[in-house]
């Protein structure tokens, strides 16, 4: 049964109806949905997936869509029950105490009069609009929303600069302030050291690895995507910058980012050179050749950035990663000697350009959505082969549905599909956790890489799975749990994202 309605200005934020539509889609019985706000890529989608009406064509971007389709009217009826259930007002409202809905920030700020910071989740094309509206009541931002254009970036932080507040994004991901995570974030230990990260999944990285080393956080500041670009110029990380290095609480300063413009990059390392305190830059994919100078550290890794703010806090070094404890040998004869490539699903777009970085020196011809390099670059996403890796978090995948840390469908259908091709002999997968992620990644993953595996074992082969979990022990997944139910399956567990890579490298290696 199929049917699509339209709520007339019924304004929901990309945040609670991503999450909705993961829930309706676990319904049994439900074949596919769409309930998302109408813009015009929404639209698009609902036509692709043959859910767009005539009314769904004629709606406005203020109009709720909501587009089922189920195998059955009791699995439609099931599936609406439960969207009413989670859009109702008291859904919405806390477990205890009161709650207040106040339809704008000046609002807002009457019943939060301590406020200094206003998240924004809303439709592009009213994002800058907002977030001016906060920066002038004198509040930081942090702007979820992406689909903002070039122009109303460089104007919405040359504002907060001149104003001495933060603009995180648009569409930036993930941020700690004053031990709070926001959006996507991993719940970690404060601490002493101070992240700018222009990248959601590197900075969650970083993060996680420095609480496992024993450190902590003070601050983790992002930026969005752009804020390196010729363009914008790196002004909030050069804001971060100079926040972090006032900031009492931090000692030490770790810059994230893929390869800055080279003019914003000589801005930033000239801004280091007034800082007081030790900065490590990872520049993801970067120059090799730069060397380290007076209070500048360079690094290659996520891990590395995480291992050297750790080491400068204390003032030694510290070991590295657990030794492989797997017989990487044993496992690489299981492989058949057509099973020479690997995929990679990713829900991370660092951690794919990490892997990336690392597995190009071993696979030959390897492409990736997320490549920069024109002869990496993957053009066709339907129809490929060889070593392959993908970001199922870009826009081409995410399109009207939810992001893959938020609901894995996208990628359990990806598994399956992978599994029968007789030359793939390796997968390769992260698990993120943390706030804003899916409750239960691994688990909901296991089913997927079972019937993948009996694909390859009717066909005589065997599939390597290698993964990796950027989370901690405090996560509300919980990261030991996590990595039992994989192990549990024979999967392969790494301790860090580069580590995964260098592995999956080794088990494909000729």
């Amino acid at each position: 049964m199929k049917n699509t309605i339209v709520r007339e200005n019924a304004y929901y934020d990309s945040v609670t109806l991503m999450s909705l539509s993961s829930k309706v889609l676990g319904v049994e019985g439900v074949v596919e949905a769409v309930i998302s706000m109408a813009t015009d890529m929404n639209k698009e989608l609902l036509e692709n997936v043959g859910l767009a009406t005539e009314e769904s064509a004629q709606a406005g971007s203020n109009d709720l869509v909501i587009a089922i389709d189920a195998k059955d009217k009791e699995s439609y009826e099931k599936a609406m029950d439960l969207v009413d259930e989670l859009l109702s007002p008291k859904a919405q409202k806390k477990t205890r105490g009161e709650i207040q809905d106040p339809k704008t920030i000046d609002k807002a700020l009457e019943y939060m009069v301590d406020a200094n910071m206003a998240v924004i989740s809303v439709p592009g094309q009213y994002a800058a609009r907002e977030a001016k509206k906060a920066l002038n009541r004198d509040l930081h931002v942090m702007l979820f929303s992406d689909n903002v254009s070039l122009e109303e970036e460089k104007e919405l932080k040359e504002l907060g600069r001149e104003k001495g507040l933060l603009v995180m994004g648009p569409d930036c991901g993930t941020a700690r302030i004053n031990g709070v995570g926001l959006c996507f974030a991993n719940e970690v230990r404060n601490g002493k050291v101070g992240i700018v990260g222009a990248s959601g999944t590197g900075l969650q990285e970083v993060m996680v690895q420095i609480h496992r080393l024993g450190g902590g956080i003070s601050q983790a500041i992002g930026t969005g995507g752009r804020d390196l670009s010729k363009e914008i110029g790196g002004i909030m990380m050069l804001e971060g910058l100079k926040a972090l290095n006032k900031d009492d609480d931090t000692k030490v300063i770790v810059l994230i980012s893929k390869p800055p413009a080279k003019s914003v990059e000589e801005k930033i390392l000239r801004e280091v050179e007034k800082t007081d305190k030790p900065v490590v830059i990872c520049f993801i994919d970067g120059d090799k050749s730069k060397k380290d100078h007076k209070n500048l550290y360079f690094v290659q890794g996520l891990f590395d950035a995480a291992k050297k703010s750790v080491e400068l806090l204390r003032d030694e070094k510290i070991g590295g990663q657990d030794e492989v404890d797997f017989d990487l040998e044993a496992l690489k004869a299981r492989l058949k000697p057509e099973q020479k490539y690997l995929r990679g699903l990713f829900s991370g777009g660092t951690l794919c350009s990490e892997a990336l970085s690392i597995l190009r020196e071993g696979l030959p011809g390897i492409k990736s959505n997320v490549a920069q390099d024109e002869k990496e670059e993957l053009k066709d996403l339907k129809n490929y082969q060889g070593n392959v890796l993908l970001d199922l978090g870009e826009d081409e995948f995410t399109q009207g549905r939810p992001h893959p840390m938020i609901e894995p469908a996208l990628r359990l259908e990806k598994i399956v599909e992978e599994a029968k091709d007789k030359e793939v002999g390796v997968i390769l997968m992260d698990f993120v956790l943390g706030f804003g992620s899916h409750e239960d990644p691994a688990g909901v993953t296991i089913e997927s890489i079972r019937k993948a595996k009996e694909i390859a074992r009717e066909d005589g082969r065997e599939l390597i799975f290698v993964a990796y979990i950027c989370g901690t022990e405090l996560d509300r997944q919980n990261y030991d749990r996590q990595k039992d139910i994989l192990e549990a399956e024979g999967v392969i567990v790494a301790d860090s994202n580069i580590k995964a890579a260098y592995m999956a490298r080794e088990l494909l290696a000729r």
